[in-house]
């Protein structure tokens, strides 16, 4: 409901900037990827990792709706933190659950259902907001207030109807270390390093689609369409991923990234914002359910939770450079130094990626990979 209007809000009612946007999202990004590198190691340590995402979804859920009180820049910084607070403790052991919850054959498709799920939530959240601002125009305060309101249900939701999948093997303590993973692992998050400094917030995206001509009444209902191709994108990549292994989809999802980020500093139209987020959509379809596939292929039974402690981690850490950099080159250069950075930086992580090598073959997929 709320992150479509976010960067708007930012702008035009309390006054910031593309480079404060940046700063709020770098900042907020990398403090959650510090939480899920601890957050997937305490519950291998606990044996068990609902209490983990029960109560990372219940602190997003209180911090998110106090938006509403925001009348200055930094407002709004201290709540997107405590959103982000709530997705670091969450993220890393939901993961491990879902691979711990699920055989090699059905992984791919089962971290596509996941993603499919929180996209197809992302898309009905932006209509619905773009249904209350047609009735109560311009009443941005009061729909934040309202997220409160989802919020709680997933809390019930999951106070209700998640069970711990297995007894996991305890560990003795907390060890943030990369021993027990291989060099491929390690490559492949050095890979996702330098991806991410190149992939920035995509609240710049909404930035350029306003700039391009996009009202931000129709904001939303852009956000919806992009969310829709993720969704359904996910859930068909998802089954591909179990027949031919992730690499191939992450490759050709990078190179598509780069196309794109390189169209969006061309663009001149709205109509082009349109198109190139649905291909965008498309992006993220191809490389979600690979991305997290192929962190269990390469550290096989080793500790899960730490091992997407690291994944997200090495994602999240490179957030506040890239938005950063990215918010500087775009407010000082414009587009296509911006846009053209993040492609070049995706080109070179594809590069990379060549050179991982999963320790698990897909059984069904009839490759030799």
């Amino acid at each position: 409901m709320l992150f479509p209007l976010l960067p708007q809000f930012l702008i035009t009612v309390l006054g910031g900037n593309r480079f404060y946007l940046g700063i709020i999202e770098g900042v907020a990004e990398s403090l959650a990827s510090l939480l899920k590198l601890g957050s997937g190691a305490w519950s291998d340590r606990a044996g068990r990792r609902k209490g983990f995402v029960l109560f990372g979804y219940g602190f997003a859920a209180v911090a998110r709706p106090l938006i509403a009180l925001a009348t200055m820049p930094w407002h709004l910084f201290v709540a997107r933190i405590g959103d982000r607070v709530g997705k670091g403790i969450r993220t890393s052991p939901r993961d491990a659950m879902i691979a711990d919850s699920t055989g090699p054959d059905v992984r791919g498709s089962a971290f596509g259902f996941q993603r499919a799920m929180d996209h197809f939530g992302a898309a009905v959240g932006p209509v619905l907001a773009a249904l209350f601002l047609w009735v109560w125009p311009g009443n941005l305060r009061l729909l934040f207030a309202l997220s409160l309101l989802p919020g709680l249900a997933v809390v019930t939701l999951l106070l209700v109807g998640l069970k711990e999948p297995q007894q996991i093997e305890k560990s003795e303590r907390v060890k943030l270390s990369m021993k027990p993973f291989g060099r491929s692992f390690r490559i492949y998050l050095l890979a996702l390093v330098i991806f991410t400094l190149g992939n920035s917030s995509d609240a710049f995206l909404l930035v350029r689609a306003s700039e391009l001509g996009v009202a931000t009444v129709m904001l939303p209902l852009l956000w919806f369409a992009f969310h829709i191709v993720k969704s359904v994108g996910n859930l068909a990549v998802g089954r591909l991923v179990d027949r031919i292994g992730p690499r191939a989809p992450m490759f050709v999802g990078w190179f598509l990234y780069a196309v794109v980020y390189l169209a969006f500093a061309l663009a001149t139209a709205a109509w082009h914002a349109w198109a190139l987020f649905l291909a965008y959509g498309v992006f993220y379809a191809l490389t979600e359910p690979a991305e997290k596939t192929l962190v269990t292929d390469l550290v096989g039974s080793a500790k899960k939770g730490l091992a997407f402690g690291w994944y997200n981690f090495a994602i999240g850490i490179s957030a506040l450079p890239s938005s950063l950099v990215f918010g500087y080159l775009y407010e000082t250069f414009g587009p296509l130094a911006s846009f053209g950075w993040g492609a070049a930086l995706a080109l070179l992580a594809a590069l990379l990626l060549t050179s991982v090598k999963p320790i698990r073959n897909h059984p069904v997929r009839g490759s030799n990979e």
